[in-house]
């Protein structure tokens, strides 16, 4: 297995990733939104869904 940031053999102590370096640039990527999972964007035209009304919550 190989680094995923920079493509060398991954030291078992940093595992998945080759140093500390490489880990660190990984996190800051998660960290500054770099890494997001897509969300289709909401269309304005349609109404928002109504609330659940299952009654009281008591």
């Amino acid at each position: 297995m190989s680094c995923p940031i920079c493509a060398r053999p991954t030291d078992p102590k940093y595992k998945p990733f080759c140093s500390r370096r490489c880990a660190d640039i990984d996190l800051a990527k998660w960290l500054t939104g770099s890494y997001a999972i897509p969300v289709p964007e909401e269309d304005e035209d349609e109404p928002p869904l109504p609330p659940d009304d299952d009654g009281p919550a008591h």
